[in-house]
């Protein structure tokens, strides 16, 4: 009987998805380096596959302890992104999933690539029950502080929401006007899906939103550095002066610009 092909085997193996169908595989033993390489490259696939299965589990705990003991609970992950910048708003979003949510490879928005991110968002926006955005203004940053503008944003985004959440997963914040039972988590967007998925619209909307000030205000790079403060944008400042998006109570533009 001919052997098959490497080819051959490569499409075969491509289909399995468990360490042990793969090892059960007729050709597991076939001793051609071609053959050894794609083996390889199967099993570091379906391990990397499983990992992920096994951290989307990981960051589902929160809901579940929640939906143990109150199945219809309806759960609202909160996450803000923005507090650091030198100008623009600082934004919240709130997300209500869907029960059967499953978005393997979500993340803390920070440590996903922009194409990743881009996909996440597009796909959480069209499948959640609900989502919104809040928003804090440069004006109200000063007047109120960065810490209590960010609460004021998260405030907004959750009345913007079109349905009433009963239960809040909220990224190391407590939000004091919340008479529903809340928890706070720290560096929440990593461990849990909830707040993972609002740290996601919430960066991706951000960052739109700053390219399209950079078309306004173009000296700063702010399509680039979202408000941060980069050296393009410290060089802008520097020539230019402050925008009526800077933050005036922040440094260098206090002590500098205003």
């Amino acid at each position: 009987m001919k052997a098959k092909t490497i080819r051959e085997i490569e499409a075969e193996i491509a289909l399995l998805t468990t360490l042990d169908t793969l090892k059960q595989h007729p050709s597991y033993q076939d001793e051609r380096k071609g053959v050894q390489k794609a083996f390889v490259r199967q099993q570091k696939y379906i391990q990397k596959n499983e990992q992920l299965h096994i951290d989307y589990a990981r960051m589902c705990t929160y809901e579940n302890e929640i939906l143990k003991h109150q199945p219809e609970a309806l759960i609202c992950g909160i996450d803000e992104v923005g507090r650091g910048p030198l100008a623009g708003p600082v934004v919240a979003c709130a997300v209500v999933l869907e029960s059967e949510h499953h978005y393997i490879g979500i993340n803390d928005s920070k440590k996903l690539g922009k194409e990743a991110r881009s996909n996440l968002n597009e796909h959480l926006k069209k499948q959640v029950r609900s989502w919104a955005i809040g928003e804090a203004s440069p004006e109200e940053i000063d007047k109120y502080n960065i810490y209590e503008a960010t609460k004021l944003a998260m405030y907004r985004a959750i009345e913007n929401l079109a349905i009433a959440p009963t239960h809040f997963l909220i990224d190391a914040m407590q939000l004091e006007k919340i008479e529903q039972p809340q928890q706070s988590i720290i560096k929440g967007d990593a461990k849990s899906v909830s707040i993972a998925a609002a740290s996601i619209i919430a960066k991706v909307y951000r960052d739109d939103l700053m390219a399209e000030y950079h078309q306004q205000f173009s000296h700063y790079d702010f399509e680039n550095n979202a408000g941060y403060g980069t050296k393009k944008h410290l060089e802008g400042l520097k020539q230019f002066g402050a925008t009526p998006i800077h933050r005036m109570s922040f440094e260098p533009i206090k002590t500098h610009y205003s």
